[in-house]
């Protein structure tokens, strides 16, 4: 089961000439609370419910927990937490009580610290160079590396993405150019459409019908890179958002959101939002990554019970500390990937 979050808005064009328009305020230190909540509601009682899902961020270069909390109603005769093959806090629970109401919450404080990204750096190798010192493999984790090199249940590298592909990733375009070109011509090839795609879309699928939503343009991105030997990963987490000029934020309108990320020849990742036509910056907060939507879906699992129908509602806050809170309390539909 699927919902997908409004397109964040894109607060200014973000590129100039054959680069990135670099804006220092988005890459200063601040610190956001996110509150996520997921509430299932169900026809009839459930007797069981086992689920595995991400309640805590990782920690990363950009980014510092400062606080986290979690919390499953009714409260679960188990709750374990361990770190998966990728490295993200994957959490199981399984509850007994009979209930016709399940909710998981979480409550995190963040710090975050993007720096803004070097693309001297970047380009001083080709698309070209990068994948072959990748392939190399010399001074790099090669098994991260080629996991996030080969296909995936929702990457497939069909001709239709080596075909998309070829033209934004040549072999001896400058890489740093690359990586801004791969997102902003996802940006403008494809429509942001709500109920267009689904988690089980295919990438031909969205090429044929160039719309989809943030996880479908992402999957697209690290086809894309993948297509031409180069290790990319998708990530999930969120992204502060800000009403338009005149309008309140309602309390669980923001969404969770995902985005791409590809390594470099020193082993580090350039992370980009193909949905939002730039680079990711210090608004954006990260809840893990893996090969696809799949490894990190925020949460699923199993219930038992005699009925059929079920309800799903999801609310999450991003709010920038010590700016105040900009919300206003009332009925959001605050959608998220589920």
């Amino acid at each position: 089961m699927s919902t997908t979050p409004e397109r964040p808005p894109a607060p200014e064009p973000v590129t100039s000439g054959a680069g990135p328009t670099i804006h220092p305020e988005h890459h200063t230190r601040r610190r956001y609370e996110v509150r996520h909540r997921t509430t299932y509601t169900y026809e009839d009682y459930v007797t069981d419910s086992f689920g595995r899902a991400l309640l805590r961020p990782r920690e990363t270069p950009q980014q510092r927990i400062v606080e986290h909390e979690a919390v499953v109603t009714p409260d679960p005769h188990i709750i374990t937490e361990h770190v998966d093959h990728f490295g993200n806090h994957s959490s199981f629970y399984e509850v007994r009580t009979p209930h016709t109401v399940l909710e998981v919450s979480k409550t995190s404080v963040l710090e975050i610290e993007w720096p803004a990204p070097d693309m001297e750096r970047l380009d001083a190798w080709t698309v070209a160079e990068v994948a072959e010192a990748i392939a190399d493999g010399e001074g790099i984790d090669r098994a991260e590396a080629a996991q996030y090199r080969l296909p995936s249940t929702l990457v497939d590298i069909a001709p239709e993405v080596i075909a998309y592909s070829a033209g934004i990733l040549p072999p001896d375009r400058p890489f740093g150019s690359a990586l801004v070109a791969l997102y902003a011509d996802i940006y403008r090839d494809f429509t942001y459409a709500k109920g267009t795609t689904s988690v089980k879309t295919t990438l031909p699928e969205l090429l044929a019908g160039r719309e989809g939503v943030c996880q479908d343009f992402a999957h697209l991105a690290v086809g894309c890179l993948r297509a031409v030997g180069i290790p990319g990963r998708y990530v999930s987490g969120y992204i502060e958002t800000r009403p338009p000029p005149g309008q309140v934020k309602l309390e669980g309108s923001d969404a969770s959101h995902a985005w791409a990320a590809a390594m470099t020849p020193d082993g580090d990742w350039v992370d980009l939002d193909p949905t939002n036509n730039h680079f990711a910056d210090s608004r954006y907060l990260t809840t893990g990554w893996g090969r696809d939507f799949r490894d990190v879906s925020p949460i699923k699992g199993v219930i038992f019970s005699e009925g059929s129908g079920s309800r799903l509602e999801v609310g999450v806050d991003v709010i920038r500390l010590g700016e105040g809170d900009p919300r206003e309390r009332g009925t959001a539909g605050g959608d998220g990937h589920q």
